[in-house]
């Protein structure tokens, strides 16, 4: 039997590509271009598009699993697909928002949580992987203004979060892909240690071999700023998050390491696993 990976040119799901294929499964990625270089020649990568609900037959043809990113646009034409070819088990890479006190006012928690619900009423097990703050957003916060100056701006530099590796959410869903006893489970994620933006500029720092330099702006300058790579329902969250954990530890958790049976890695180790990006 056959799991689809969807995103699998993404941060998060070519990990889970790569992660079923050293476990011996056989997968099927899925691209809107696939005929563009750098996936695995083992996968087989076919077109799809959740947006596109008549590319969804032919993909999950034969499927048994299937590995998910969260985008309600199209969800329920994915579910009438899944269920149409069999499909018995969806990991789904959905957000910690949707837990989070004032899910019902955050938009983003609000396109998760659609997306769980139309999977859970779709008759199909399910596996939720919850993380809270990706250590990759810290790509499209700092890595133009660290590569071009040298330097960070931001008007919370006390602000702390939890920051996820990707291969640790990876890991998280291919342990549920691969094994028994994670069906109708949601795992919420965070990382394992609390540090201020400061500490993770440092660690930045450190991996790249050169300092680099602190400016506390105002919130409008980093909204300017942020705006530049980072679309406007994105840029207000950040701020919104930053300003409520100015000098407040964020909530780490042990998740990963408890159900993968993995240590979980550090935000200095994701700093040290994309330290080109930065330079």
């Amino acid at each position: 039997m056959v799991t689809v990976v969807f995103g699998a040119r993404g941060n998060v799901g070519r990990h889970v590509a790569d992660g079923l294929l050293a476990a011996g499964e056989r997968v099927r990625a899925t691209s809107r271009t696939p005929e563009a270089p750098g996936l695995s020649p083992r996968l087989e990568v076919v077109a799809a598009d959740l947006e596109r609900p008549e590319t969804l037959p032919a993909t999950l043809e034969g499927a048994e699993k299937v590995f998910l990113y969260a985008k309600p646009d199209g969800i329920q034409g994915f579910v009438e697909a899944a269920r149409s070819a069999g499909v018995r088990h969806l990991v789904l890479l959905s957000s910690a928002a949707v837990v989070a006190a004032d899910a019902e006012h955050n938009p983003i928690a609000r396109r998760h949580r659609a997306v769980e619900v139309a999977i859970e009423r779709s008759g199909i097990d399910w596996t939720f992987i919850r993380p809270g703050m990706f250590a990759t957003n810290t790509l499209w916060w700092w890595r133009t203004p660290i590569r071009a100056e040298g330097v960070v701006r931001t008007p919370y530099p006390d602000a702390q979060t939890a920051p996820v590796h990707e291969k640790d959410m990876a890991a998280l869903a291919v342990t549920a892909l691969t094994g028994s006893g994670h069906r109708r489970q949601a795992y919420t994620v965070y990382g394992p240690e609390s540090l201020t933006l400061r500490r993770q500029v440092e660690h930045i720092g450190d991996a790249i071999g050169r300092e680099i330099r602190l400016d506390v702006v105002s919130v409008e300058e980093a909204r300017t700023e942020l705006g530049r790579t980072i679309p406007p329902i994105g840029v207000e969250t950040f701020l919104r998050q930053w300003a409520a954990r100015d000098g407040t530890p964020a909530e780490t958790s042990t998740t990963v390491a408890e159900v993968t049976g993995r240590p979980v890695r550090t935000y200095a180790q994701w700093a040290k696993d994309h330290a080109g990006d930065f330079r």
